[in-house]
């Protein structure tokens, strides 16, 4: 019975023996001092079906997990670990699964010891202020970008100020022309234009009836610029036989003439000859100078001489000229924020000044 007892106990030490040597756990040193790192290593006699634990520890930080090595049926996980508060401090039992069966490693003690030092041996310094950075192109960004568009914005602005019409007026008048004297000046304006003798005959005629119809609308005060040429014509005649004109039949007949070839000339495509657009001309004048209204004209209005001052003719600058001007511009801001980035970032200057602090 003895001997069967002493079986079962050598049976059981011998299991105990190898259960425990399953995994083991070890540090290459036990004393540190506060900052300094150490290895803490635990190895497993299994390859298989192994699951590590993970480090909680109190008083000791993981600085890092280094890899996993395998070597022949063995498996060591090794850690690297540090303390920043002086005492002892325990590395407690980690758990290790194998195979679905916990394994325990042992505990380890660390010490973890101050470090001396010797103040009357060090040298003093005084306290120095804040470093500043060196300035940067993004620190000019935001503002480059707002020049960029202010000058785009302002560049814009000024151009379509500046810009005129090509049909804008030079001339400008000192005192309102009466229909008779803004007639006669049209009409001598339209000449000097030579807009038939330039094969523009649809045009000659368009702006001669322009000017009889606008001389006949200020005159008699009746829209003869909306008027058809036979409703215009009727009025007139209506007008002569009323005696509210003073004006013949023939100078009407002579105006429905002119309307009549001014019409064929813009909507039938008629060609006049040299001479009968001479004497169209002449009609206009004679039209001009005999249609008046029966009033008694007042000395007040009186026709005065007018004098018209002319404005000097001052080149204007091309679309693609004020175009290119922009774009200029534009080319030279860029290249300046260019130049800006390339040199600011090699600068040794400071955002803020360095002094020393006593």
């Amino acid at each position: 019975m003895k001997k069967i007892l002493l079986y079962i106990a050598l049976f059981y030490s011998t299991w105990s023996i190898a259960q425990t040597s399953a995994v083991k756990a070890e540090v290459d040193t036990t004393n540190i001092r506060i900052g300094e790192q150490f290895e803490y290593k635990i190895s497993v006699d299994a390859t298989d079906n192994v699951i590590l634990p993970k480090l909680e520890l109190k008083g000791i930080e993981v600085v890092d997990s280094l890899g996993l090595d395998t070597l022949k049926s063995k498996l060591i996980q090794r850690y690297i670990l540090t303390g920043f508060d002086s005492g002892a401090y325990y590395i407690p039992q980690q758990q290790v699964f194998i195979r679905n069966q916990a394994h325990l490693t042992d505990s380890l003690l660390i010490n973890i010891a101050t470090v001396k030092i010797d103040t009357t041996q060090i040298k003093k310094f005084p306290i120095k202020g804040i470093k500043g950075e060196p300035y940067q192109f993004d620190d000019y960004k935001n503002t480059l970008f707002w020049i960029l568009a202010i000058i785009l914005v302002v560049t814009t602005v000024l151009y379509f100020a500046l810009k005129r019409s090509d049909t804008d007026e030079i001339k400008t008048r000192e005192q309102l022309l009466n229909p008779y004297q803004e007639a006669v000046r049209n009409l001598k304006l339209l000449d000097e234009k030579l807009l038939w003798q330039n094969n523009k005959v649809k045009q000659y005629y368009s702006e001669l009836t322009d000017i009889v119809r606008n001389f006949i609308e200020r005159e008699l005060n009746v829209p003869a610029l909306e008027t058809t040429t036979s409703g215009l014509i009727e009025t007139l005649s209506d007008f002569s036989e009323t005696n509210f004109i003073l004006t013949d039949k023939d100078t009407i007949q002579s105006l429905h003439k002119l309307l009549q070839q001014a019409d064929l000339v813009k909507f039938a495509k008629s060609k006049p000859l040299a001479h009968e657009i001479e004497a169209d001309r002449n009609i206009a004048k004679h039209i001009v100078d005999n249609i008046k209204p029966n009033i008694e004209v007042e000395e007040s209005a009186e026709i005065h001489p007018v004098v018209i001052v002319e404005k000097p003719n001052v080149k204007k600058p091309s679309i693609l000229i004020r175009i290119i001007s922009i774009i200029l511009i534009l080319v030279i801001t860029a290249l300046i924020a260019f130049s800006l980035s390339k040199v600011i970032p090699k600068s040794n200057s400071l955002k803020t000044p360095v002094t020393n602090v006593q």
